[in-house]
């Protein structure tokens, strides 16, 4: 089964430094602990402590892109945990 097929998250993690970061993933506990550990370039900025603020599970990992870029484009942070809590229900 390709990655495209199975259900996926786009997320939003706020860190220590009170910074947003919005990805998308089919697995994401794994996707978190890459996180933590400091696997992740973009999300080292955002300094210790990272929890998911919002996580909304979709159908396809395509969706969850598309959704993860339609957040990015809010530049607001806020305003985009809020869409995204709003979608989950």
């Amino acid at each position: 089964m390709s990655s495209n097929n199975r259900m996926a998250w786009t997320y939003i993690l706020r860190g220590g430094s009170g910074r947003h970061y919005i990805g998308s993933t089919t697995d994401l506990e794994r996707r978190l602990k890459e996180h933590r550990r400091g696997h992740t370039h973009s999300t080292k900025r955002l300094g210790d402590n990272l929890v998911i603020v919002a996580a909304v599970e979709v159908a396809t990992l395509g969706e969850a892109r598309a959704l993860e870029r339609e957040m990015k484009r809010k530049k607001n942070p806020r305003l985009a945990v809020a869409l995204l809590q709003n979608r989950s229900g």
